[in-house]
């Protein structure tokens, strides 16, 4: 697979990764060998950063779209993810508030699924029964 795929599914920012595992193809088991057994620049990538967009949403509570509008471009890391969460701005306190009203909504049409689920399940066919 492309260094951009294996980055991705390994939670890293590529442009931080070591030139060989940037410019070569990585194996499935090659994956999955930096999966099982991460080597020293992996661990230290995946603890420090810079990290990409995602696991920083992911880290500071927010959607992708949430740091798009913060004007969030540019890959941050742990130490400055820290920062924020320790004295949060203005702009992180509503992306924080605004995923935490989508998840409440989520909850809320999943449970109402269920119930109509439950309810229709115990009916006889609904048919004309001729």
């Amino acid at each position: 697979m492309k260094p951009e795929t294996a980055a991705k599914k390994l939670g890293i920012l590529l442009d931080a990764a070591p030139e060989e595992f940037r410019s070569g193809e990585v194996t499935r088991d090659e994956l999955t060998a930096l999966q099982a057994d991460p080597p020293e620049w992996l661990e230290t990538l995946r603890r420090e950063g810079p990290h990409p967009r995602t696991v920083v949403a992911a880290k500071l509570g927010v959607s992708n779209s949430g740091l798009a509008r913060a004007g969030i471009d540019q890959p941050l890391t742990t130490v400055e993810i820290k920062r924020l969460l320790e004295a949060p701005p203005a702009w992180l306190v509503e992306e924080r508030a605004r995923q935490a009203g989508v998840r409440a909504e989520k909850r809320r049409i999943a449970e109402r699924d269920a119930a109509r689920r439950d309810a229709g399940a115990g009916g006889g066919g609904g048919g004309a029964g001729v």
